[in-house]
């Protein structure tokens, strides 16, 4: 039941950390190159450009999702008592 009533707060927690990514991830690629980053979808852009900017963008939308799910995790369970997940990770 906890994981049902935490979902709410894992969409909007998801929403804003795509704002927030897509944010940072413009600014970032600002710094490297004046143009717009390249997209899978253009034609005419060189590897040498495309691989850095998604690798860029990856790390930044995972690390951003990353933190504002711990973060929305960690604000149920002060609401709730509860920690909607698990306590810790699985031994291999």
């Amino acid at each position: 039941m906890t994981k049902l009533l935490f979902i709410p707060f894992s969409v909007i927690g998801g929403i804003l950390a795509g704002a927030l990514g897509k944010k940072t991830f413009e600014f970032l690629w600002g710094v490297f190159d004046d143009q717009e980053a390249p997209e899978p979808q253009h034609r005419n852009i060189s590897l040498k450009k495309l691989v850095p900017a998604l690798v860029l963008q990856g790390a930044i939308f995972r690390g951003i999702r990353g933190l504002f799910d711990h973060g929305a995790r960690q604000a149920f369970q002060r609401l709730t008592g509860s920690w909607p997940g698990e306590e810790q990770p699985e031994q291999a």
